[in-house]
């Protein structure tokens, strides 16, 4: 079986949602107990790949088929590759997107198909997104292609949008990276209220996520809905602990305004477990302080500190958490004996 009948088959199954597991195990699997590590030069990666092209496009009679099994023994790069994309304009692009095409569509072996992949992306042609965004399904390995393929198409960014829909972990990062690109204005509505789905990595994008959507003029209009209220509040939270992934609460320069129309329209929204919980983290960094957060003075953190204590210790919202956090379960144990308890709630 193609790895590419083997993701329309899973995604036939599963139409709206993510693939199980991405899709794994592929067909192939058991052809590849040995991964063949790249260069720890990173400018010789894809060297070995793109000699094997230039071998098989200087043959006028060779065939995609001849393909399927080359690359066993080379490293193949899962991202866009110097290299392999030089190989592909050097073969000319007809030639190119034939080979492509056939092992995207046919090739039973993930290395030959990534390679495939990689051959379509050094292209703009518009007919093979369809092609790209359903390999693009198995995001673990193909996404990174996949993302950078479709950006490139005029109607990419439809294709990105659905294609965000349907993956998770890593390969979720670089479809919505890219569709932060070429999204536009149709990918806005998405990115302000389901881009962030609680994968810690997450905080790999969250920065890309807050500008291209202007979170601050959604979050500051008239009459949010409470989706939006809810993905901005997962959006504060993720920024808050995000040292060393991505953009922090220090680099946002919208922040104190994001803010202030959180808890605002926190005040009015039924409580519930996520959005309790969400609101405690927000605090508990509020608590921590930072004397030099820029836009974002010592005095306007203490403030809106005490909105979202206020809040969180209204007999409303505590009912609610009582009722919700049982301490039996494991992450509930945890908050409430750190979070919680750090900042006076439910004591």
């Amino acid at each position: 079986m193609s790895l590419y009948d083997h993701c329309v088959r899973l995604h036939r199954l599963n139409p709206e949602t993510p693939l199980p597991n991405d899709g794994k195990p592929y067909p192939d699997d058991h052809m590849h107990h040995r991964r063949v590590k790249g260069s720890r030069d990173r400018r010789r990666q894809g060297v070995a790949a793109a000699a094997i092209l230039d071998a098989f496009f200087a043959r006028p009679d060779a065939t995609p088929q001849e393909l399927t099994s080359a690359f066993h023994d080379v490293d193949v790069p899962i991202h866009r590759n110097d290299h392999i994309t030089a190989a592909a304009l050097r073969a000319g692009r007809e030639r190119a997107q034939e080979t492509g095409r056939w092992l995207v569509r046919h090739s039973p072996d993930q290395c030959s198909t990534i390679i495939g992949l990689a051959l379509l992306a050094a292209d703009c042609d518009e007919q093979d997104l369809e092609l790209i965004q359903h390999i693009g399904l198995l995001s673990d390995t193909f996404g990174p292609l996949a993302a950078d393929a479709l950006k490139r198409r005029r109607g990419g960014g439809e294709a990105l949008l659905w294609l965000a829909n349907r993956t998770a972990g890593w390969g979720r990062v670089y479809v919505v990276e890219a569709l932060c690109q070429v999204g536009g204005r149709q990918a806005r509505p998405w990115l302000l209220r389901q881009a962030l789905d609680g994968d810690f990595l997450n905080g790999y994008y969250v920065g890309a996520v807050a500008r291209a959507a202007d979170v601050h003029e959604a979050i500051t209009a008239s009459s949010p809905d409470d989706e939006l209220i809810d993905h901005t509040g997962r959006l504060l939270q993720v920024m808050a602990a995000n040292s060393g992934m991505g953009m922090t609460w220090n680099g946002y320069h919208a922040i104190r305004r994001v803010l202030e129309a959180h808890v605002a329209h926190l005040a009015h929204q039924q409580p519930n477990r996520n959005r309790y919980i969400t609101a405690a983290y927000i605090a508990d960094r509020l608590l921590k302080g930072d004397p030099d957060l820029p836009n974002l003075p010592p005095a306007h953190q203490a403030r809106l500190l005490d909105r979202y204590l206020t809040i969180l210790r209204s007999d409303r919202w505590s009912s609610m958490a009582r009722t919700d956090l049982d301490s039996s379960d494991e992450f509930s144990a945890w908050f409430l004996k750190n979070i919680a308890a750090r900042l006076h709630l439910l004591s």
